[in-house]
C-alpha cells in the first residue's frame, strides 16, 4: 500500500513538473505573439500597404510594446526545456547559457521604442520606426531564437 502511495505521488509531481515547464513555454510564446501582433499584424502589413495607416491602431501597437517588451526578461526567467507543441518558433539554451547577454537587449529595444515614439505619424515615418524597432529585436531573435518548424 505505501509503494503504490509513494509511486501515485511521485508520478503526480512528475506530471505538475511537466505542465509548469509547458506552462513557462506557453508564456514565453505567448509574450512573443503579442509582440509579434504589434510589429508584424499591424506595423508591417501597413507598410506595405496591406492594410490602411491606422493612427490609432499604431499608437496602441507601441503601448503594448512599451508594456511588454521590458517584461522579456522576467518571462524568460526559467528554462521551460521544451518548446510549445505545434509553434513555429522556440527558445533557444543559449539563452539560459548567456543570460547576462540576453538580458542586455532587452533595455536596448524598449529605449528604440522610446525614441520612435511621437514620431509615427504616416507610413513613411512607419517604416522608418518599425525598421529600427525590428533591427534590435532581430539582435536577439538571430542568436536566441530557433526555427521549429
Amino acid at each position: 500500500m505505501m509503494r503504490t502511495v509513494v509511486v501515485v505521488g511521485t508520478l503526480l509531481l512528475g506530471i505538475g513538473a511537466a505542465i509548469a515547464q509547458q506552462d513557462v513555454a506557453v508564456k514565453q510564446d505567448n509574450l512573443m505573439r503579442l509582440q509579434g501582433k504589434s510589429m508584424y499584424g499591424v506595423f508591417l502589413k501597413m507598410t506595405k500597404g496591406e492594410i490602411p495607416y491606422d493612427q490609432k491602431a499604431v499608437d496602441a501597437g507601441i503601448a503594448a510594446l512599451e508594456e511588454s517588451v521590458p517584461t522579456i526578461s522576467t518571462v524568460f526567467a526559467t528554462n521551460p526545456k521544451e518548446d510549445v507543441v505545434n509553434s513555429n518558433y522556440g527558445s533557444s539554451q543559449k539563452i539560459w547559457q548567456n543570460k547576462a547577454d540576453f538580458d542586455s537587449k532587452v533595455p536596448v529595444v524598449s529605449k528604440t521604442i522610446a525614441e520612435v515614439k511621437g514620431s509615427i505619424k504616416d507610413t513613411a515615418s512607419l517604416k522608418a520606426a518599425y525598421d529600427s524597432i525590428q533591427a534590435k529585436c532581430a539582435d536577439c531573435h538571430d542568436t536566441y531564437r530557433v526555427k521549429l518548424k
